[in-house]
């Protein structure tokens, strides 16, 4: 579900905080639980985990690495952004709080 509401952002949102920010708090979220779900991690070094990707993804993007390895992939392009912003981190950041204390306060019951 979580991805789907990603799609849906990345392709018909054209705002800005939807798309550049709750998106980002949702694809942190999105990550970790994909660490989750696949890893046997627990939820402290899965929300660090997942935080430290979309800050290498955000600096990634501050270098203009797609550019830089001939990236042309549209999907590719969308999936890990062209635009770094210093905002993005504490989106990073909020995601990966959200998705620690619903895991450990919520799904933990």
């Amino acid at each position: 579900m979580l991805f789907a509401v990603e799609v849906a952002i990345a392709l018909y949102v054209r705002d800005r905080f939807v798309r550049p920010y709750l998106g980002d708090v949702l694809a942190v979220i999105l990550v970790y639980c994909g660490l989750r779900a696949v890893l046997p991690i627990r939820p402290l070094p899965a929300a660090l985990s997942a935080f430290a990707i979309g800050a290498a993804i955000e600096i990634g993007q501050a270098v203009h690495v797609l550019d830089l390895l001939g990236v042309q992939n549209r999907v590719i392009r969308v999936v890990l952004g062209g635009s770094f912003e210093w905002l993005d981190f504490l989106a990073y950041a909020a995601g990966a709080g959200i998705a620690l204390v619903v895991d450990q306060r919520v799904l933990s019951r």
